[in-house]
């Protein structure tokens, strides 16, 4: 008896022992556990609402493996289309604002035996702690809530009067994003005419004064997929090519139209028929421009909507900018450049023979078509039919070409981008070159005339005579008189002994080598005044 008494003893025990070591039964649908209910509630998620929540992700074992919250943004989706996991699509459904749940979610119904990279093992069991926070669909319209009316209400609201009014504004789980209150003043504006967003137009169109309502009101009649704390970019054209875009500092030259979001012409650059210039990221412009200005490309066409307060603000700015306004700037980035920009130089053509290079002095000869960065041609010497002459590095030209056609060999071809303060400046050409426009030249040199060493206007190239005074004074007089100096000068140039500085008047050159050795400016050179280059550096001649 007492052996049976044990035998069952140590089998109840056992039972015991398999029953608490047994496998959990596999999940197979979601389980969902509702946290925290609200007292009320209006409306319930269904299928194609777009619902915007919190969540913390984490396995049975406690481990985090996302979280809205770190990102400090709310997860916004579609509910019922497929953007999210099987299990989350119907954990949603049936919430309410403000509601939380905790859901666990089967693999099946969540990442299966697929996994997600290194964030989702496979067959992972996930829980899911809610917070659902708002709720819209596409069909919603403005819907109104009169929760106070005066008993004598003569006239009503309608389109194109000014109203003013108090608001507080929350979001449709109670946070309040802005009041009237706050400020102490109430919001004045005309109705209906596109002043404010759609849904506020419509919520206060039949008002009594003294009404007093609540207005609900979609994304799409509010301020859209964007919400009113950035702007809307939508690019309407992208150049192919492009190397460059805007960055805070640079100096952009653009065109715009400026409108309300209900096509209210305000302002445009085109009307003007010149560039809006600003550096951006500066605080130039309106913090709206400042930020939609970045990243463009140079051709690029931008469609911007700004909201107020990236804009003109509550206040607006008098007559064309109603206060609390939306605006819209369709705009066109003709070109930008930096402070800090150098010359560009792209090598098209290179000939085989490249070996005699040009350098500050040397007498150039070149072609060049001139254009701005967005093909606008400004000038071109084929339309004249013949080359542009100067000499390198004697200010005949712009910094940026001089440096642009440095190094350069004859037969050469080139582009030349060069930025306004290597250019024409602030205040450009009138008439012919925009104010701080980057010029583009696709130059070529023709022919190149070497210079002389810097310092020099005249170079002997032979041996020079030990009697030059003497074969200077025709008259032999004892003294050099201008004419004699002038047709000595140019006899060595005629004859190859000499080279005077290519590029300049041969009789200027002259002239102020005359002078320069006419000490006493008598008018004469004498014997004792006389002194060859090497003779005494401080001269420029001979």
């Amino acid at each position: 008896m007492a052996h049976r008494l044990c035998t069952m003893l140590l089998q109840a025990l056992l039972v015991t022992v398999v029953s608490c070591n047994a496998p959990p039964v596999p999940l197979e649908d979601i389980v969902i556990e509702k946290t925290f209910t609200p007292p009320s509630c209006d409306r319930a998620v269904r299928s194609g609402d777009f619902v915007r929540y919190h969540y913390l992700g984490s396995f049975p074992d406690g481990k985090k493996f996302d979280s809205s919250y770190d990102r400090g943004s709310t997860y916004n989706v579609f509910v019922g289309k497929k953007q999210l996991i099987e299990g989350m699509d119907k954990a949603l459904l049936d919430m309410c604002v403000n509601e939380r749940r905790l859901v666990k979610i089967p693999p099946k119904l969540a990442y299966g035996e697929e996994g997600y990279g290194d964030v989702i093992p496979p067959n992972s069991i996930l829980h899911f702690d809610v917070l659902l926070l708002d709720i819209w669909n596409p069909e919603d319209k403005v819907q109104i809530k009169t929760y106070y009316l005066p008993e004598g209400c003569t006239r009503t609201v309608q389109v194109s009067d000014f109203v003013r009014y108090h608001y507080n504004g929350t979001l449709l789980d109670g946070t309040l994003f802005d009041s009237s209150h706050n400020r102490m003043r109430t919001y004045d504006t005309y109705v209906g005419i596109g002043w404010l967003i759609a849904g506020m137009d419509q919520g206060l169109l039949g008002m009594c004064v003294g009404e007093k309502r609540i207005i609900t009101m979609p994304p799409s009649l509010g301020y859209g997929e964007n919400g009113d704390d950035s702007i809307a970019v939508e690019m309407v054209y992208v150049p192919e090519s492009c190397k460059r875009k805007s960055k805070a500092g640079d100096f952009v030259r653009y065109h715009y139209n400026g409108t309300l979001q209900d096509g209210t012409f305000f302002d445009s650059s085109h009307s003007r028929n010149r560039t809006y210039d600003t550096y951006i990221g500066k605080g130039y412009v309106i913090a709206g421009m400042d930020e939609g200005l970045l990243g463009v490309c140079i051709g690029e066409r931008r469609k911007i909507t700004i909201p107020p307060h990236l804009a003109y603000g509550e206040e607006g700015t008098g007559t064309k900018i109603p206060g609390s306004a939306v605006l819209v700037f369709d705009i066109h980035v003709i070109d930008f450049h930096n402070p800090s920009d150098t010359v560009d130089i792209q090598t098209v053509y290179k000939p085989p023979d490249c070996s005699i290079l040009s350098k500050k002095g040397d007498f150039i000869k070149y072609h060049y078509n001139a254009t701005l960065m967005d093909g606008t041609l400004l000038d071109s010497t084929y339309t004249y039919g013949k080359t542009y002459n100067v000499v390198l590095g004697s200010g005949q030209v712009v910094i940026g070409m001089d440096l642009g056609l440095r190094d350069m060999c004859v037969g050469e071809k080139r582009k030349v981008i060069i930025p306004p303060h290597l250019g024409y400046g602030e205040q450009g050409v009138d008439g012919e070159v925009p104010g701080s426009a980057v010029l583009v030249f696709d130059i070529e040199i023709i022919e190149m005339d070497p210079g002389l060493p810097e310092g020099y206007m005249f170079v002997w190239n032979s041996d020079v005579s030990p009697n030059v005074f003497a074969e200077m004074d025709k008259n032999s007089d004892g003294q050099v008189d201008s004419v004699e100096f002038s047709i000595y000068i140019h006899h060595q140039v005629a004859t190859g002994n000499g080279k005077l500085a290519p590029g300049f008047s041969a009789t200027s050159i002259i002239d102020t080598m005359f002078s320069n050795q006419d000490r006493n400016a008598d008018g004469k050179i004498t014997h004792e005044e006389f002194k060859l280059k090497d003779q005494e550096e401080r001269h420029d001649e001979l």
